[in-house]
């Protein structure tokens, strides 16, 4: 955290590539574009980036009020999922010895580069802000590549360009991840694309993991775990009857879009009268509370585990358990407010592809979705190493 000494020298400072001052409290797409550029820091500086709101360009203050919801606005960028992968930042306010009040961002440079803004790579360039070349995404990815630390983002050994499924990286995964006129102005090589969104480590030849579990032919040949298995009981416990089991294998994208048809079709609703005038919908189990817990467990697992997602379904309950626990900074104390990503990488894609609507948001969702239904709320083991399980009970 700044002092307000440091402060007052970097408002002074108006040729620092590590600053951007504004007098707007609204333009989010300002806001966004400078985290990025920050999070990117293209001078290589390793140290943090500044966007000042309430200070004019020459540094003088605006005069600015800052208010808790001006603060909350700005903190929310970072989850929001229009910056991926999700920038490290602190928000705070300050008031200068004149009584003025600033709103600082302070954005950490991003372990694994390049960061985008709405499908953009934003960069500083001496003083002002730039979209980056291809040769600039290049040495991003690059440097990503030399401090790669999430598992997502480390190479794939032996599993090259001919492994992958090309065409679903082009015609899917890239209107969905990219700016219509970013894919316009691309003619740059496959391989670079593929780096550019982490997918590919350029000086190893090969798929990253992300690469791999996005768009490899033959997933399980390179991850043995990447997969799903559900089981259904007659009973309340593994010693009933087997009613159904299915496996669910594929790239990412085929896994998700099957996963999300057979749901629909597992869940059946019914319809009760609440007044003489309107009727309500609900269900033993709600679709909705398996998917978002589902999605969780996807996207938070431990792909180094030979152990798949497990979907067990029960008479009483229905439980989802993922290899690996809590990660990072999350704890059995702070869960679920504190979310520290596993695998990053994966999560954006899964955000690219309208699988996550807005991080940290999937356990309130869920536990939303079971309140309306009026089910019990989710059930968490937290407190083991080795695997995560919700359990969602039936409705009474």
């Amino acid at each position: 955290m700044l002092t307000n000494d440091e402060l007052l020298l970097l408002l002074r400072d108006i040729e620092s590539d590590r600053v951007e001052r504004t007098e707007s409290t609204r333009d989010t797409d300002k806001f966004g574009e400078a985290i990025c550029a920050f999070s990117n820091d293209m001078p290589n500086h390793a140290l943090p980036g500044y966007l000042i709101v309430g200070a004019r360009n020459d540094g003088t203050p605006s005069g600015l009020r800052v208010t808790d919801q001006l603060l909350l606005n700005l903190a929310a960028i970072r989850s929001d999922g229009n910056v991926q992968p999700i920038p490290a930042m602190n928000v705070n306010k300050y008031t200068l010895p004149d009584g003025n009040e600033l709103a600082v961002v302070e954005v950490l440079p991003s372990d694994i580069p390049p960061v985008r803004y709405r499908g953009r790579v934003h960069i500083r360039v001496g003083p002002r802000r730039a979209i980056a070349s291809d040769m600039e995404e290049r040495r991003l990815s690059e440097r990503r590549t030399a401090g790669a630390r999430t598992f997502d983002a480390q190479p794939c050994v032996g599993c090259g360009l001919d492994d992958l499924a090309v065409d679903l990286f082009l015609v899917t995964y890239r209107s969905n991840a990219l700016a219509p006129e970013v894919i316009i102005e691309n003619n740059r090589d496959v391989k670079v694309q593929l780096a550019s969104l982490r997918f590919f480590d350029l000086r190893r030849d090969c798929a990253t993991n992300a690469g791999a579990l996005l768009f490899a032919k033959d997933l399980l040949a390179w991850l043995p775990g990447a997969y799903v298995q559900f089981v259904r009981y007659s009973g309340s416990t593994q010693g009933g009857d087997v009613e159904g089991e299915q496996r669910f294998t594929g790239d990412l994208l085929s896994l998700l879009r099957e996963l999300d048809a057979f749901l629909t079709a597992q869940v059946q609703y019914q319809i009760a009268p609440v007044t003489l005038l309107r009727e309500a919908q609900s269900s033993i189990y709600p679709r909705e509370a398996i998917r978002e817990l589902l999605m969780n467990a996807i996207m938070h697992r431990d792909y180094e585990s030979n152990t798949p997602v497990r979907l067990t379904w029960f008479s009483d309950r229905v439980e989802i358990q993922s290899p690996g626990g809590l990660y990072g900074e999350a704890r059995a104390d702070n869960f679920p407010n504190v979310t520290t990503y596993r695998n990053p990488i994966v999560s954006e894609a899964m955000k690219a592809l309208g699988y996550v609507n807005r991080f940290g948001r999937g356990i309130a969702r869920a536990r939303e979705s079971l309140l309306s239904n009026g089910s019990p709320p989710p059930e968490f083991v937290l407190d083991q190493p080795g695997h995560f399980l919700a359990t969602i009970r039936r409705r009474p």
